[in-house]
């Protein structure tokens, strides 16, 4: 037997205490599993397992399920809080705000649920676009118990399904978009999340108000290929306004020539006539090359006036010799002569008239 301390021997000898037992190592006291649970990922409201929290002991952090109360016979509700109560191990009802009588021994209060709105953080995870682009997300999503039984019973931990089922969501959604369409459209990807989420977690009695993507994360190479993309586009922009002023520029010089050479034009004809014909608008090239035209066809038709009219007044070689004017004129240049002012009187109508209809 191994030597032992004095006062162990004394209690050896008054016979009190077996020697077996002082020997033996004393057990230590067990641990709450909930208090050294490695995850780290459910808020209190929805767990029903104590290990702390409000009701004594240190207080639980974001996912430990929080301390059953004391199952005493009157008991006080806090507001927006649900109490599950089992009867012999079997549902009973659900504790509303407010005063509470339990029978003892027979009732335990079995889950506690919060029905305030919680924030559940997602935290970051890959995800591969439609374009092959591997990304870094992370997120908040906003949940609310809308059944407390369904919470409770219909599935074993709520926020922790409802996480899991945001980060797969999540995935699905972005696989189906370009890294173009997720930058662009964020909001229309919170919703989609949201509604798949929404669908499967009717049955678990919890609704989820609303996802919102925080933070997107791309590889290096596709940061700067996107930094050059967007130097390149505003590049082309600037050269594009530089040559569309210089086209402009180069329009307005031409214009000022060609009005300095209709100036010219029209000097150089004062010098020399003095009756000279100015367009009223003489920047209006077709209106004048109409106005040209339509004068040369009044002038044109003039002239076929004439010749038809010599032609048929054109005497005979007989006749003409009978009757040839004593004169040195001949018949066709009198009656030139005398048309003469006619067609200058018919020019000038048909260009007033033109004229005046512009």
């Amino acid at each position: 037997m191994p030597s032992l301390p004095p006062p162990t021997r004394a209690a050896l000898r008054a016979g009190r205490t077996p020697a077996r037992a002082l020997l033996l190592p004393r057990p230590q006291q067990p641990h709450s599993s909930f208090a050294t649970s490695s995850r780290t990922l459910l808020p209190a409201s929805f767990s029903g397992s104590p290990s702390g929290g409000s009701f004594g002991g240190p207080l639980p952090s974001y996912f430990q399920k929080p301390r059953l109360p004391a199952n005493t016979i009157v008991r006080f509700v806090p507001q927006q809080t649900a109490w599950i109560v089992e009867r012999m191990g079997k549902f009973s009802r659900i504790l509303e705000p407010g005063l509470a009588i339990l029978a003892p021994v027979i009732d335990r209060i079995a889950y506690v649920k919060s029905l305030k709105e919680v924030a559940i953080e997602i935290p970051s995870q890959s995800a591969i676009t439609a374009d092959n682009v591997t990304l870094e997300l992370d997120g908040v999503l906003f949940t609310r118990v809308f059944d407390a039984y369904k919470a409770s019973y219909g599935v074993e931990d709520a926020e922790y399904a409802i996480s899991q089922l945001a980060q797969t969501t999540m995935r699905s959604e972005i696989g189906q978009l370009t890294l173009d369409h997720v930058l662009k459209e964020r909001a229309a990807l919170n919703t989609n999340i949201t509604a798949a989420i929404n669908e499967a977690a009717q049955a678990w009695g919890v609704t989820c108000l609303r996802y919102e993507i925080r933070d997107i994360h791309a590889p290096g190479a596709v940061v700067e290929a996107m930094h050059r993309q967007v130097t390149a586009e505003r590049s082309k922009r600037a050269e594009i306004l530089e040559s569309e002023g210089q086209r402009q520029s180069a329009i307005n010089i031409a214009e000022g020539k060609k009005q300095s050479k209709y100036v010219d034009a029209f000097s150089k004809l004062a010098k020399e006539s003095t009756a000279v014909v100015v367009p009223g608008n003489v920047g209006d090239i077709s209106g004048m090359i109409a106005t040209g035209l339509n004068v040369y066809g009044k002038v044109s038709e003039a002239q076929a006036k004439v010749l038809a009219k010599q032609m048929v007044t054109q005497p005979s070689n007989g006749e003409e010799a009978e009757s040839a004017p004593t004169s040195g004129e001949t018949p066709t240049e009198e009656y030139a002569n005398e048309n003469k002012g006619d067609l200058k009187d018919k020019v000038l109508e048909s260009f007033n008239q033109v004229t005046g209809r512009k």
